[in-house]
């Protein structure tokens, strides 16, 4: 059973820098538009206005990998969740310089999306360089964790595709046993090569690039839903 309470114990602060004016204009003219409504089932019929294959990103950042998905994937519906308002400014201003048609946004938990899809509908679910929580009394609060995996999993077709990436060695342990453990998923993995490499269509994101600009590794994971 799943604890209410630790699932939805996984972010800090929600608000960032006052936006510029140019910021708040498009937050006010395209946010509206794009948003995940607040409640009730959702489905890729009520928010892209057919039965097209549907991903989820959650924690979407500045927004460069979700708008790289969307733009490669134009047939596809791509659902971001992120909770801080700067990340979502970013992902606009992605989306309204390259006309990006195919996103919608949630500010807030991503959890809160998820539950509300119907199982077995999701091609691929990314979850990239999440805050890793390093304290171990703080583990509880780390999105890769079975409660949020179970989810992940339940909304996710057979054969359907999770994504994790991260730099922190800490986590890279943590979720290493957490999918370990979990019997919904099955490691993509020929070599060391499949992790330690970025595959060609997982878009580059600025926390890889500071990462790597601190002589850290970065790892990336792929898990299949059995």
């Amino acid at each position: 059973m799943e604890d209410p309470t630790t699932l939805r114990r996984l972010y800090g602060r929600r608000t960032g820098h006052k936006l510029r004016e140019g910021q708040a204009g498009l937050v006010e003219r395209m946010l509206p538009e794009l948003a995940v409504p607040e409640t009730g089932p959702i489905d890729a019929a009520m928010l892209f206005g057919d039965d097209r294959p549907m991903q989820v990103e959650i924690g979407f950042g500045k927004g460069e990998h979700l708008a790289g998905q969307a733009a490669m994937r134009p047939d596809h519906g791509f659902i971001g969740c992120e909770p801080f308002l700067d990340g979502v400014v970013g992902a606009l201003m992605k989306i309204d310089a390259d006309g990006i048609e195919n996103v919608r946004l949630h500010m807030g938990d991503a959890l809160d999306v998820l539950e509300r899809l119907p199982d077995a509908s999701l091609e691929r679910v990314y979850l990239l360089h999440p805050d890793p929580w390093p304290k171990a009394r703080h583990a509880k609060r780390r999105f890769m964790n079975a409660g949020p995996v179970d989810r992940i999993a339940r909304k996710l077709k057979p054969g359907g595709e999770f994504r994790f990436g991260t730099d922190h060695p800490v986590y890279v342990r943590w979720a290493m046993m957490i999918m370990g453990e979990s019997p919904d998923f099955e490691w993509l993995i020929d070599g060391p090569q499949d992790f330690l490499v970025r595959p060609d269509d997982w878009p580059e994101t600025r926390y890889e690039q500071k990462a790597r600009s601190k002589g850290h590794e970065v790892w990336y994971f792929r898990y299949r839903r059995r």
